[in-house]
């Protein structure tokens, strides 16, 4: 076709030796070549070398580009089989150890160790007992902070993930190998729960295994609030506190429901060493970390620049290395007596107690301060506290000076000889037998086998009542007192009232020689508080579930009468003496009408004042654990002051109102003559006349000349004091009636 150029593809032979390019194989039509020309060229072209060196070299270059992308799809291709192996052999781990555990229908979540929530009279608690230390709360019920910082430092996908986070996974690799050591952690708190539930703190492949399938089971079967709430509730926050409540009260003394911003933040810092970290440890270290909580928090958008200044500005915390508060002692009691009432413990609980916090506080505060002002100085380092109402209902206890230091309870747990704040029971006895208030003893050197009793102050008063030797805590009429009536009855009486320690029946006792417990010692002064009513010491008053399901309850509310009144008026106008005049006058409260008794021993290794109001009856115990002397500290100085200070704070706005059986000034309703003074003995003209007649019982002070049989007595079979007990000074003696009329 002439004048048309036209292109065409020869198609090369695949006969021929020569390789061919592309390009050179497109020519015009009219430099058309026969196929007879083409095959004479060739013998040209292999004559042609260069020419056949080109073409491969061209394409060389070509096949280079794509070597780059060869590599690559080299490199693709490998990791794609290589993760479909590597997926195979995790899915074998998965199956082998999933096959090892039981069946999911099986698993449930395990119940949280019991709780024991201790409560005051006005519902407030006291405190949490158990495994734990403190109760679940739901999360609504918790500080919002709390949630979003533990969210914001420890998992902050948290509720967008299922169960494992894989970007949080690949940033703690990442990280860890950057810095060649573990420093994070890609376990999300679904995870941590699993962990805390079901497996132990091991780290193999196994366990880990295992928490991820636990993971995907909790993911599925509740929410994520619940989730949360189950791990805040369970998470470890060192010092012993188990959940937020128990970290909470443990190192901010207050629930979790109040717990502010930097409080929230120090909480969730814990949660990456909790032993360490811990305030009550290392107080900066917890702050620190505290700090690194709160950028988190406002990284995550939970809080503003504004409220984290705010949070730092605030005081770091300064945990003590134990749980502090007088309440505690209480709390501990409680916890003695439940088993006891309920059986074991199986289930959270509410127990309510018979604790007043507010008198807590203030029995606290009137310990520490007599304590802190003249403790170091007269080398008394510990004291105690125990207050009860009429029915025996314990409205304050303070085992000791600082729960926080020593958690041993000397109000409850100690034994100590009681010295003479014995001595009540010994005179109620004497009142039982006939004796009265107005009763004549000699107060004169004493032996009684080989025991010679002597007063504090190793003076001799000579004759004076009852009522004064009470007053002064003579020992001597005591001890005379004890072989008139008998050891015997004493204890009987004691015990009656309330003491349950085994006594000695020895004459010794008269001076409180056999060890009590403060609270049973205090327990058995209330009965001439009561009007003669036997006051058990109780603390619980009711034990119930969360539920509300009551589980016991006491009854204490039909006391028996343990004593006469006409003995209880006679014991108070007697020992309101001892406050007014007597040992006790640093127990003075103003406006109120009190009595009681002061008590010391040997060597002043104890020392206790035991008194009581219309109110309250509180003893209180100032010594040493080891038993060392104090320097001349007695039951009328450093206890009294307490006791003072304490019921003073305690009586604060309440209406005076006087002692049972008195007329509101100290005297008996029986006898509105008052007392002799001290070492006066005076007789009433009527008592001389008899005397001057020889018909009077005076020489018994009031009572026969004889005590009533006993046994098991100091002196053998004796039935009363050897004949030097109590011997009289020579003194003049009127014989007659004009003797008496004229004075001579």
């Amino acid at each position: 076709m002439a004048g048309r150029r036209k292109s065409q593809r020869i198609e090369p032979s695949f006969n021929d030796e020569d390789d061919y390019d592309d390009d050179d194989l497109r020519i015009d039509e009219e430099d058309r070549v026969t196929r007879s020309a083409t095959r004479k060229a060739k013998p040209a072209a292999r004559k042609a070398p260069a020419s056949r060196r080109r073409a491969p070299a061209r394409k060389r270059r070509h096949s280079g580009g794509g070597g780059l992308l060869g590599a690559v799809r080299f490199l693709a291709y490998w990791c794609v089989v290589l993760g479909i192996w590597g997926g195979m052999a995790i899915g074998a781990l998965v199956l082998y150890y999933g096959a090892q555990m039981p069946s999911a229908t099986t698993w449930n979540i395990p119940a949280r160790p019991p709780n024991v929530k201790i409560i005051s009279t006005d519902g407030t608690a006291i405190a949490n007992r158990g495994t734990t230390g403190g109760e679940a709360l739901a999360l609504e019920q918790m500080s919002p902070y709390i949630p979003q910082a533990v969210i914001a430092i420890e998992d902050r996908r948290f509720y967008s993930h299922f169960g494992i986070d894989p970007l949080g996974l690949a940033r703690a690799m990442v990280t860890n190998i950057a810095t060649g050591r573990m420093v994070q952690g890609g376990s999300t708190l679904t995870q941590q729960l699993a962990k805390n539930l079901f497996l132990s703190p091991e780290r193999t492949l196994e366990r880990k295994v295992q928490e991820v399938l636990l993971s995907f089971w909790l993911e599925h079967k509740y929410t994520k609030d619940e989730i949360l709430a189950m791990y805040l509730n369970r998470v470890f926050f060192g010092s012993n506190a188990y959940g937020v409540e128990a970290a909470s009260r443990r190192y901010f003394n207050k629930s979790a429901r109040d717990v502010n911003l930097g409080e929230a933040a120090m909480l969730a810092g814990l949660l990456k060493a909790p032993s360490r970290l811990s305030p009550a440890r290392d107080p900066e270290a917890a702050e620190e970390r505290a700090q690194v909580v709160l950028g988190a928090m406002r990284d995550a958008g939970f809080v503003t620049e504004r409220e984290i200044t705010t949070a730092m500005s605030q005081p770091p915390t300064r945990a003590k290395s134990y749980w502090s508060g007088a309440e505690h002692y209480a709390a501990d009691l409680v916890m003695d007596q439940v088993p006891a009432l309920i059986g074991d413990i199986t289930e959270d609980l509410v127990v309510e107690t018979t604790i007043d916090l507010d008198l807590e506080k203030k029995a606290e505060d009137a310990i520490a301060a007599v304590l802190d002002a003249e403790g170091a100085k007269l080398n008394a380092s510990q004291a105690a506290l125990v207050s009860i109402d009429g029915t025996g209902a314990i409205r304050a206890l303070v085992g000791g000076r600082d729960y926080a230091e020593s958690q041993f309870d000397r109000a409850s747990r100690a034994k100590r000889q009681p010295g003479s704040a014995f001595k009540p029971f010994v005179y109620a006895t004497a009142l039982e037998m006939g004796r009265s208030p107005l009763s004549i003893r000699n107060d004169a050197p004493v032996r009684i086998g080989k025991w010679t009793p002597e007063n504090y102050d190793q003076k001799y008063r000579g004759e004076v009542t009852l009522s004064t030797a009470l007053a002064n805590s003579l020992n001597t009429i005591a001890a005379q007192l004890v072989m008139e009536v008998g050891p015997d009855n004493v204890i009987k009486l004691a015990h009656r009232l309330g003491i349950e320690s085994e006594m000695q029946s020895n004459a010794s006792i008269a001076l409180g020689t056999s060890e009590v417990s403060l609270v049973e010692l205090t327990s058995a002064y209330a009965p001439f508080m009561n009007g003669g009513y036997k006051a058990t010491p109780h603390i619980i008053r009711r034990i119930s579930t969360v539920e509300g399901r009551v589980l016991y309850e006491n009854t204490y509310d039909n006391p028996p009468r343990v004593l006469q009144p006409e003995i209880v008026s006679m014991m108070n106008g007697m020992m309101t003496r001892v406050i007014t005049e007597g040992t006790g006058k640093n127990a003075k409260i103003p406006g109120w009408e009190a009595a009681g008794k002061s008590g010391t021993t040997q060597s002043f290794r104890d020392a206790l004042f035991v008194g009581y109001t219309s109110n309250l009856t509180t003893g209180v115990w100032f010594g040493n654990d080891d038993g060392k002397s104090m320097k001349k500290v007695t039951g009328g100085g450093l206890p009294a002051k307490a006791w003072s200070r304490f019921m003073i704070a305690a009586h604060d706005g309440l209406s005076p109102s006087p002692l049972f059986g008195t007329t509101g000034g100290g005297l008996p309703v029986a006898s509105a003559e008052p007392p002799p003074a001290a070492g006066e003995g005076e007789e009433s003209l009527a008592e001389m006349v008899a005397r001057a007649l020889g018909t009077s019982s005076r020489d018994g002070g009031g009572e026969t000349a004889t005590a009533p049989e006993q046994t098991g007595g100091i002196g053998g079979d004796l039935p009363v004091p050897p004949a030097d007990v109590g011997a009289q000074p020579a003194r003049p003696r009127r014989s007659s009636l004009l003797d008496v009329l004229i004075g001579g």
